[in-house]
Order: C-alpha cells, then structure tokens, then sequence
C-alpha cells in the first residue's frame, strides 16, 4: 500500500520532502517534485548545466570530453538512495551532430554504487523511434548494467531481451515513468497504462544505491522535470 507519509531529505541548503511507501512499487504511486534543475549533483563523466530549453527551464547534460569511453555518464542525485523506487521525468535527447551512432540518449540511473564505478540504467533513443528500418526501430528503448553488462553485450547474447520499440517524437519532451521493485524493472512511456520495456532480471543484486540522470555519447539530454517515491526501509 502507498502511503501519505513523506520523508525529509536535507542536501546541503535544500531540502526534498518525497513520499514514502511500504510494499511493492505501484506505476501510479503519488510522486514528489525534487526541482531537478536545482537539485545538487554528483557528476561522473558528464558536465552539468541549467539552461533554457523547449520554452522550459532544463537541467542539461552532455558528456565530458574527457570521460573514458564507457557508460558511466551520469550525475547523481546527492543524498537520494533506494532499493526500490517509483522514478517520473520529463526529458528530451538531442543528437550534438549527425553521424551515424548520434541517437539522443538519455534516461535515469539507479541503484549507483557509493563510489560510482557500478550501476543500472534505462534509457532511450528517440530518433530510432521513428526510422525507416525497423529493426533500428526496435532499439528505441535500453537497459544496462554496469560494468558488466554494457549494451553490446546484451543484446549480442539476448537479442531483443533487453530493449524494445515505443514511439517517441525526437523534437518533443517525453514523460517517461520508471518502477524498480527487487529484480524487476518496468519503463512506461507518457501516459501508456502498459510498460514499453520489462527487465525481469536486473543485473545488479537487489542493494540501495543512488538515482541520478543518465546521458550516452555524442547527446545533449535534458531534464525538464523530477519526481519521485522511494521504499520506507
């Protein structure tokens, strides 16, 4: 059952108030605004800035040129941490150029570990959501685990298991919702009752960790907005 009890995070001069909740995570959970364009961030391979985006203000992230060539792209959310979790952003990925890998990555980090070297993501890829080839288009959505699972990976050894196609329109903020509960991770898309991707056997072992905002190579991603329910211990 979802409660109507919130729990006070204090983070340096700001203070989150976010619902807490016992039991299984339930997509319609009530959510708390964590103003994510002021929020304190801890950064690892990525830069961070607020901007004015889409006639909306932003929290923009891109990749540091000198982050090594993996996944771990990502800022965390300072003194935010759950097992299990209830996660809504609005978002928005953009390609910084037209090569052929640029796909607008951008999604949510989860369970990161205290000295960020190991976490879980789900993301998208908006401009495959509307390609001509279908088979790219059934790249539009991704899991992975770091730093074991990168998406190469996955889908070389479990293809289509990890990711799947939901339409997204690139030149638009989308609303995504993401529940965490134990080994299970479901993604929802805008208001769609049904999840557009299922993990049923996330890679990391069921342990708290952080929740940030996730950004892949050769992407703008940016955050227009931040809610979220954590699991009362």
């Amino acid at each position: 059952m979802w409660l109507s009890i919130f729990e006070a995070v204090a983070i340096a001069a700001a203070v989150f108030a976010m619902p807490a909740f016992a039991g299984k995570p339930e997509p319609n959970a009530s959510l708390q605004d964590l103003s994510v364009t002021t929020a304190p961030l801890t950064v690892s391979g990525v830069q961070a800035s607020r901007v004015r985006h889409s006639d909306a203000d932003a929290r923009l992230l891109t990749v540091s040129p000198f982050n090594p060539s993996d996944d771990a792209t990502f800022a965390a959310l300072k003194g935010i941490t759950a097992q299990d979790f209830v996660v809504e952003a609005v978002l928005k990925g953009v390609p910084i150029d037209n090569t052929s890998t640029a796909r607008g990555f951008v999604g949510i980090a989860f369970r990161i570990s205290n000295d960020l070297t190991r976490f879980e993501a789900i993301y998208v890829r908006p401009t495959n959501a509307r390609a001509d080839d279908q088979l790219q288009r059934n790249h539009t959505t991704q899991y992975i685990s770091h730093p074991d699972y990168p998406w190469e990976r996955l889908r070389n050894e479990h293809p289509g298991k990890y990711e799947s196609y939901v339409d997204l329109n690139a030149d638009r903020w989308t609303k995504i919702r993401l529940v965490v509960s134990g080994s299970l991770a479901r993604l929802y898309v805008k208001d769609d009752a049904q999840p557009a991707l299922i993990v049923n056997d996330l890679k990391l072992p069921p342990a708290s960790g952080g929740i940030g905002l996730w950004v892949g190579p050769g992407s703008r991603a940016y955050f227009k907005s931040l809610k979220i329910a954590v699991k009362r211990p």
